[in-house]
Parts: structure tokens; sequence; C-alpha cells
């Protein structure tokens, strides 16, 4: 074999080392939402199944939340621990076992399987990114860009086709639930070739780490509240968008394929909102009017529901332009990688909690009197919050 041959080879084993790579990457994304966002469409059969108050079924959105809040410190420690491409593995077995687990048919399985979903999930948020910046150096804004909108195309036809799969041959919830695994165990299967090329991550540099008490500045908070407001919106109308929609008149798989539209939403805004935010002085324009959209959606679903599919459509803009900002601010807003860092675990846990209340809330709120004007004049306060404290983080400054 010529020498040339060979290099060919060898740049073509790279090549396709690197192909495997972003296939592994985009299917590990496609398994970090679908699996929390899936269960909304079919809410309301779960809940018959098991005769679950309001309050009970928000809380299966709202337990994957609190994982992500609790395990995302852990996360860091376990990929230093044993590597990278390992920790991502085994957090795709949790979320395999965890949709098993959760369509086997008891209340307990059904806690506690979607509770293994968001530890799982919450591996993945944390060290995802760790790859895309460690193996695509130059391509971080293009990767970024490709996995969230591989997340938001296996949302939408997660949601799209859960109630059809549930009603093919009458297979039931339990079976729509469970064919979700099956993207996790292909992604699994594309991920174990990075198995031999585990690595763990760099130690950082914290020998500043008596830097700047973040949680004594007014700017820190602003960020993190603006973030969180988003969280909160967001997880709010991924839970209860379905059933709402299901009650203004809309059959429960329209009210999927609705839901679906509104997960196609929320994946666009990574293609445009990043370029625009670069181009202006400051970020308090956009900040206000992300929430003021989403405020006059949320109206526009409960007093005119027959334009359902606009206004899941503009809220699904709006969630995901929300929270790419949210993320933005914290690299605007700090002066230092570290500060950086600080910034994004104090602005994660806070919005999580904020995120995990939501669900709940509405739950309750839905149940007084079993219609959604409380839950949508909750959504509106938190959109006026927002586009309030938005104009503040948005301003063109750094926490001193």
């Amino acid at each position: 074999m010529t020498t040339s041959s060979i290099e060919t080879n060898r740049i073509m084993t790279t090549k396709n080392r690197m192909m495997l790579l972003v296939v592994g990457v985009l299917l590990i994304a496609a398994n970090l939402r679908a699996p929390v966002t899936g269960i909304a469409p079919m809410i309301e059969l779960v809940s018959g199944s098991f005769q679950l108050s309001a309050t009970q079924a928000g809380l299966l959105t709202t337990l994957p939340l609190i994982a992500f809040a609790l395990f995302a410190p852990p996360s860091a420690y376990l990929a230093k621990r044993f590597g990278v491409e390992y920790t991502i593995f085994f957090a795709l077995v949790f979320i395999a076992i965890g949709l098993i687990l959760r369509s086997l048919g008891s209340v307990s399985n059904l806690f506690i399987g979607t509770g293994l979903i968001g530890i799982g999930v919450s591996i993945g948020n944390v060290l995802l990114p760790i790859v895309v910046k460690r193996d695509f150096p130059m391509k971080v804004a293009l990767m970024t860009s490709s996995y969230v909108l591989a997340m938001g195309i296996a949302s939408a036809l997660a949601s799209a086709f859960s109630i059809p799969l549930a009603n093919f041959h009458q297979l039931g919830w339990q079976w729509s639930l469970a064919a979700l695994s099956i993207l996790t165990f292909i992604a699994m299967i594309i991920w174990l070739p990075q198995l031999s090329n585990n690595q763990k991550p760099n130690a950082v540099n914290d020998k500043a780490s008596t830097s700047i008490n973040l949680w004594s500045k007014s700017l820190a908070w602003q960020v993190s509240f603006y973030l969180g407001c988003g969280s909160y919106f967001t997880y709010t109308m991924v839970a209860w968008l379905p059933s709402l929609l299901v009650q203004a008149g809309y059959s429960s798989a329209e009210a999927g394929v609705i839901h679906g539209v509104f997960q196609i939403g929320t994946a666009l805004p990574g293609i445009f909102i990043i370029p625009l935010v670069a181009k202006l002085a400051d970020q308090r324009m956009p900040a206000f009017g992300i929430c003021f959209i989403a405020g006059v959606a949320s109206v526009g679903l409960l007093i005119l529901p027959q334009f359902a599919y606009m206004w899941s459509f503009l809220l699904g803009l709006s969630s995901g332009a929300w929270f790419i900002l949210g993320l933005s601010f914290i690299s605007f807003r700090t002066s230092s990688p570290l500060q950086a860092t600080t910034l994004s675990g104090m602005a994660q846990f806070l919005g999580y909690l904020l995120a995990a209340i939501g669900p709940m809330l509405a739950g309750y709120l839905y149940g007084i009197n079993n219609g959604w004007n409380e839950v949508i004049w909750m959504i509106l306060i938190i959109c006026i919050i927002a586009g309030t404290i938005g104009l503040f983080a948005g301003r063109n400054t750094v926490i001193k």
C-alpha cells in the first residue's frame, strides 16, 4: 500500500469517526427533551388510569425539573471521576430504564421511572456541551444550534405521534411512552464506539475562587430570575397545553399535534436569535419583546382557541428565544470564565427550582374551578414580571 493510500485511509477513518460522533451527539440531544415532554399529550389518559389529581399529574412534569436542579452539580463530578463518554452512556441507561419503568403500569413505577429519566437528562444536559466545546471548537455555534434543533424535532414528533400510537390497535399509553426508549437504545448503540476514547475533563483552575460573591449582586439575581421565569413559563406550557386544548374542543390527537407545533417553535430561535442579539448595543428590547409576545399568545390561546396552531407556534418561538437569550446573558453579564461558570450554576439552580413550581401550581389552579382562566392569568403575570426584569438584565454592563 502506498503512502498516499495510507494517508487517504487515515483521513477517511478520521472523517468517519467524526461523522459518527456528530450523529451520536444529535441522537443524545434527541433524548434530552422528548422523554420529559412526550407524556404531556397523554396526561389525561395517564391520570385517568391511576385517578391522579391535577396536582399529582403536574408532578409528573415537575419531577424531572427537580432532578435537573439536584443532579447538575454531581454530573460534573461524575465526568471527572469516570470520564465524559462513560458518564453520558450511563445517562442514556438511566433514561432507558426510566422510560420502561414508567410504562410498567403502577403509580410507583410511574413516578420512579420519571425521576430516573430526570436524572439521565440532567447529566446529558450538563455534559453534552462539554463534548461540543471539546471536539468541535471551531463549530460550537453550528453544533449547538444543530443539537437544539434535534431536541425540538424529537419532542415535536413525540408529541404529535403519542396519541395515534396509543390508539393504534388499542396499544394504550404505556406502549406509546415505552416506544420512546427505541430512540434511547439507538443512541446507546451509536455512542458505544466513543467509549474507547473516554476522556476526563481537565480540572478547572479555580485559584480565583475567592472572587465576587454573585449571590450578593443584583444583576446576577436579575439574570437568574429572567432565565428562571422562562423555564417556569416553558415547562408549565409543556405540561398543560394539550389539556387546555382538549378542554377548548380539540381531540387528544390534534392537541398532540399542536403541542408538536409548540416544540418545533422552541427549536427555531437558535437559528436567528444569537446573530440578531450580537448586533445590538444591549438586549433590553428583545428581553422585553419576547415576554410580551409570550403573554399575548397565552391570552390568545384562552380567548381565541380556534387559532391554536398560530398561538402555539408563537409560544414555542417565545419559549426558545427566552431560553437562548437567558443563557446568553450569562456570558454577556460576566467578565471572566470563572464568573460565567458560577453565574450559570446559580441561574440554572434557581431556574429549575422555579420551573418545578409551575406545573404543580398550574394543576392546583386548574383544580379550583376546572378551568384555565386562573392558569393563564398566572402565566401572564410571570411574563410581565420577566419582561420588567429583562429591562434590567438586558443592560450593557457586567457584574462588578
